[in-house]
């Protein structure tokens, strides 16, 4: 168990360059396995839950070559018998080895996959997915069994716009000889670099950043490679940090239009906007921020979606980023029913915030907060709270830290880089 001591009060400043899309990285990484030839991605973070996923093709037999922030894989002779169940369910990316393993043994064993507990996360849309393919599916003691001698090309339908469903049926789709269409299909920035991967694999792709997708697949994917797209929730976490703490900020090699256009609404409702220059983004503290009211002066609300709604993840950032903003703003989390349960951890440092049921945060700021113990539930909480710690007066110990090294690489070496105190103890 880790533990991070932070003293608050310290502006960040500096520049600071983003890793690779966490949750591009994992589906990326089993893609390797639909082909005999060698995968090389860049850019690719090295975060707990990137070496677990390693860690899991390794036992499987794929072969891997790092050199800096690339890795190469090669996945020659694999058995599906050696996935190990205990690595399984350390990662929620673990459930993304049932098509690629269906795809080349014929058959596949998952203990159930690990990951956030931030509210039931469905298995359905996989499973009835690739059962429409043709796979057998049982739900028994060593966890799912997948088998199929052959999958045929579908029309798929998927009852939620599940990204690592999507990323499933998009790996399936593209290793079987046919076209097929999946409707309702997750289209974030993660999905579209899966699509990228996979076309320069040999798969043709069509409808990619929309919700339907057009697959015509073939038996002999190739090798390929890919430079992994940016890490936006890291970037604003860190572009938070700095608004938070009266800093200035340049993120490095991040500007995606796409991207860009979609979190920035959340961040200008708070008044916390960011300049745009070239492929960096530049924050500089005016001395305060504040909340945009809605039409009439009502109260402002920040409401999460699928793709291109505001994202998910970004809303326990957004959260603390609101008790240093002056007004009202109503935070409504519809994707996940315990993604807000943290939010005392932030009462408890002196936030005004109300939670009004499950979904549903009042915030009131600015909220002087003080330094607390605190422990982190998962990996946006666990680096929320950092962002709270940073801006409170006094010391904070956050607990559990390893939960957030599972998402951010070497957070506390980047913000002490950047001027913060913290230290990272065992």
């Amino acid at each position: 168990m880790a533990s991070l001591l932070i003293e608050g009060g310290h502006p960040l400043e500096g520049s600071f360059r983003p890793t690779g899309n966490k949750n591009a990285a994992l589906p990326l990484l089993a893609a390797c396995l639909l082909t005999d030839q060698p995968v090389t991605l860049h850019r690719l973070p090295d975060i707990l839950d990137v070496r677990v996923m390693c860690e899991l093709l390794a036992g499987l037999g794929v072969e891997q070559r790092r050199e800096g922030d690339s890795l190469t894989l090669q996945a020659r002779d694999i058995d599906p018998e050696r996935l190990d169940a205990q690595s399984c369910r350390r990662i929620r990316g673990s459930i993304l080895l049932a098509a690629p393993l269906l795809v080349r043994c014929g058959r596949a064993t998952l203990a159930p996959p690990g990951g956030d507990v931030i509210g039931r996360r469905r298995l359905d849309a996989h499973l009835h997915g690739l059962a429409e393919m043709g796979a057998s599916v049982e739900n028994s003691e060593r966890g799912l069994e997948l088998v199929a001698k052959s999958l045929q090309p579908s029309n798929l339908l998927l009852d939620e716009a599940s990204v690592t469903a999507t990323e499933n049926l998009l790996m399936a789709a593209a290793a079987t000889p046919g076209s097929h269409v999946i409707y309702n299909a997750a289209c974030e920035p993660h999905v579209q670099d899966l699509c990228h991967l996979l076309q320069r694999m040999g798969a043709d792709i069509r409808g990619i950043g929309t919700n339907r997708l057009h697959i015509d697949g073939t038996q002999d994917l190739g090798g390929a490679e890919l430079e992994i797209g940016p890490d936006y929730i890291e970037a604003a976490s860190y572009l938070s940090a700095a608004a938070l703490t009266g800093g200035s900020l340049r993120i490095q090699d991040v500007h995606e239009e796409e991207t860009h256009r979609v979190i920035v609404r959340g961040f200008a409702r708070l008044g916390a906007e960011w300049q745009v220059d070239g492929r960096d983004w530049i924050y500089h503290s005016k001395g305060g921020f504040h909340v945009a009211d809605d039409l009439g002066g009502a109260i402002p609300k920040i409401e999460d979606g699928i793709w291109p709604a505001f994202p998910s993840d970004l809303m326990s950032i957004l959260l603390v980023l609101a008790t240093g903003a002056t007004g009202s703003v109503l935070f409504f989390e519809k994707m996940f029913e315990s993604r807000m349960v943290w939010v005392d951890r932030l009462v408890d440092m002196g936030a005004r915030m109300v939670q009004c049921d499950p979904h549903r945060v009042l915030v009131n700021g600015p909220c002087p907060l003080r330094g607390s113990h605190q422990s982190s539930p998962d990996i946006r909480a666990g680096m929320a709270l950092i962002l709270a710690a940073l801006a409170a007066e006094g010391k904070s110990r956050i607990d559990n830290a390893q939960m957030i090294d599972r998402g951010y690489q070497n957070v506390d070496e980047n913000l002490r880089r950047l001027g913060a105190k913290i230290e990272r103890v065992d």
